[in-house]
């Protein structure tokens, strides 16, 4: 039998997406709920899932702090058994505060890389995103950039008035200047975002807007998520923007992860560990290919389109400096005029 619902405050419900069902038989609560602040095609995969299993899923769908403050609200009543989000930084953060359960899943361990997974099997990358330039190639010759540290060299006065990027409140942002400092420190890091602030750098809203500012001319060069050029070329092939793998020679593409943890006191925790499995293994490509992430299982490929893009080389992800370092991102962001 399911958990009792917690009764909350309304202010603490307000913005989120009522449960939506996948799975649900003649009225019949699902055997898994699932707190989501991943909105990309979900249904299709979890229905596969629910196919091959039997296990029926529900969703409820909100950002990641409102779900993350929802859990601690619940307490030992929450009906939640997974919660899913985006960013590493996020998913450290949420076993930080002691809402998910530690597993022992071999499977999970032989599937998801190291640091890709909680070291105490808390929590375990399900997708993987990089966050990498895109350019107009009638513009921009790709020897242009700066092959060890493309991040760093965007600075480069050369690209002064050629450059777009995401605002400074998309944690696609704050979670690339976290791993910045993480590897070369706070000091060298307000460096790199002043210059490129002095770049004149022109600050969007959204990385489909940067890509569609490029194709447009507005700008030259970006920084965005691989999948948001990977869905606009499936529309369009002639688009007219390609993509350029950030620092080959050196530390390698920033990559952020898409992942889900078992939530501490699940009452179904047996059943949501097999979904953790299965999205890893079998319904590792159903759960990544519709939104034209990467796997992060070393044995499935990548869907054709993004592997088009060629292989590349990536920063290791470590999740305590996204998370840690988050608050030192967002200082560096506003003292550098990032805006």
């Amino acid at each position: 039998m399911k958990r009792t619902r917690a009764v909350l405050p309304l202010i603490a419900l307000a913005t989120l997406v009522p449960l939506a069902g996948c799975g649900l038989v003649g009225g019949e609560e699902a055997d898994l709920q699932v707190y989501s602040a991943r909105h990309y095609d979900l249904e299709e995969a979890f229905a596969d899932f629910t196919e091959d299993t039997g296990i029926t899923v529900e969703f409820l769908y909100g950002d990641d702090a409102e779900l993350l403050e929802r859990l601690k609200a619940e307490g030992d009543g929450t009906p939640a058994d997974v919660f899913m989000t985006v960013d590493a930084g996020n998913l450290w953060n949420a076993a930080e505060q002691g809402e998910l359960a530690a597993i022992d899943s071999p499977e999970l361990e032989g599937a998801v890389p190291a640091d890709l997974r909680d070291a105490d099997g808390r929590w375990f990358g399900l997708a993987m995103r990089a966050r990498t330039v895109v350019y107009d190639p009638e513009k921009v010759d790709p020897a242009e950039f700066d092959a060890e540290d493309t991040y760093a060299g965007l600075t480069d006065p050369k690209w002064a008035g050629r450059l777009c990027m995401r605002d400074e409140t998309a944690s696609y942002t704050q979670s690339l200047v976290a791993s910045l400092i993480g590897l070369q420190g706070r000091e060298a890091t307000q460096e790199v975002v002043e210059g490129w602030v002095a770049n004149d750098v022109q600050i969007m809203s959204n990385d489909v807007e940067q890509i569609e500012t490029i194709a447009a001319g507005g700008c030259e060069v970006g920084i965005t998520n691989h999948y948001y050029l990977a869905r606009l070329l499936e529309e369009d092939p002639d688009l007219g923007v390609e993509l350029y793998w950030a620092s080959q020679d050196g530390a390698g593409t920033h990559v952020n992860i898409s992942g889900a943890g078992v939530v501490e006191g699940s009452d179904n925790a047996a059943d949501a560990q097999a979904l953790l499995e299965w999205l890893a293994t079998d319904g590792q490509s159903a759960f990544v290919d519709a939104n034209h992430e990467l796997p992060v299982n070393p044995d499935v490929e990548p869907e054709p389109l993004v592997a088009s893009f060629g292989e590349f080389e990536r920063m290791p992800v470590d999740a305590s400096a996204y998370g840690s370092l988050n608050g030192e991102a967002v200082e560096v962001l506003e003292a550098a005029g990032y805006r």
